[in-house]
């Protein structure tokens, strides 16, 4: 954490102020400002650079309504996107603050009008949830002095975007060392994108957990997912299906999980005497599994309130610099883990 020490001394331009520098009408200024089109390219970029330079701030003269967060997250109804909806709302009706949801697209991308939408709601700040944004939108939004956190992010975190996450490797490794100590040294994993941090660390810790033991890695035991459910169902086929089949699966989601579980069933394989799960997340479905789901809790609820707290703080802090922001993570054993059945 850092401070630019002549930060808090440079004096903020009037939007009067910021039109004659950037030598165009106060009209264009606002258009900018309330992200309206029939601007060129470089007179946006022009003006955006003056805004940010000078801390035009138009929310803290125009506020009139009551004080809004803009959540944007990936998969609304997902499990993982319902938990960490919950406890941003939560954090911020304590508050007296209110939340507007908008739903990413498939790419983990905002609607095209999303940013100019945000810009004429004026909130005091954004959280992403699993999502990307693009940087011209990240501009737009730094130029209006609305800061952006961003929880569990899709792709490698942006290293000039606070983000919070948990400790995934840890989390990977803890997994896969739990079914060692049972016994087993037929670990299948069911990944996540190859393009999302939280997926390749996982794996990471799966690696490093089987090299530490002296088992060797296998590349027919570790398929690839999109963190859904049916990627479980088919990717747990597929690992069940081989001659030499796992005897234990670490499916790094829950939703993975359930999905083996449901392959596991159509094989007639029984858990865990046949076959050991464990999952990831510590989702609220995984205690309520048949049988309750071993897993990794990731603190969800700690995630929310992280980010709440600081996109609050930047938005009265605005020279405050941060990174990435990692969340223990810890095993919990259920039932749905055990030592191999002996052939």
């Amino acid at each position: 954490m850092s401070r630019d020490p002549s930060a808090g001394n440079r004096a903020r331009a009037t939007l009067s102020e910021v039109a004659s520098m950037a030598d165009v009408s106060v009209s264009t200024v606002s258009k900018v400002l309330n992200g309206r089109g029939g601007v060129s390219e470089e007179t946006r970029a022009r003006i955006e650079a003056l805004l940010q330079d000078h801390q035009y701030n138009r929310r803290a003269t125009k506020r009139t309504v009551a004080p809004l967060l803009e959540v944007l997250v990936y998969e609304i109804d997902s499990p993982f996107g319902s938990e960490i909806l919950a406890g941003i709302e939560q954090v911020a009706r304590r508050r007296r603050i209110g939340m507007v949801l908008t739903a990413a697209t498939e790419r983990h991308l905002p609607e095209p009008s999303w940013v100019e939408d945000v810009i004429e709601r004026q909130p005091l700040g954004v959280i992403l949830v699993a999502c990307v944004l693009p940087p011209e939108d990240k501009q737009r939004l730094r130029s209006r002095n609305i800061p952006l956190v961003m929880v569990d992010p899709a792709g490698a975190p942006a290293p000039d975007v606070p983000s919070i996450g948990s400790a995934d490797w840890t989390g990977g490794y803890l997994a896969t060392r739990h079914l060692l100590d049972l016994g087993h040294r037929r670990i299948g994993i069911i990944t996540g994108p190859p393009d999302m941090l939280a997926s390749t660390a996982r794996l990471s810790g799966y690696r490093a957990a089987l090299e530490t033991a002296g088992v060797p890695i296998e590349p027919d035991l570790i398929r690839p997912g999109e963190f859904h459910h049916r990627d479980g169902l088919v990717e747990g086929r597929a690992l069940l299906s081989l001659p030499d089949r796992p005897t234990a699966i670490f499916a790094s989601s829950d939703l993975y999980a359930l999905g083996v579980y449901e392959a596991a069933r159509s094989c007639g394989i029984a858990i865990p005497a046949d076959l050991s799960v464990v999952g990831y997340d510590d989702l609220r479905i995984a205690r309520w599994a048949g049988p309750p789901l071993t897993t990794i809790r990731v603190p969800l609820a700690a995630m929310a309130e992280q980010a709440f707290h600081l996109v609050m703080r930047l938005a009265d802090e605005p020279e405050l610099t941060f990174s990435r922001i990692d969340i223990d993570t810890s095993l919990v054993v259920r039932e749905s883990s055990a030592p191999p059945a002996r052939p």
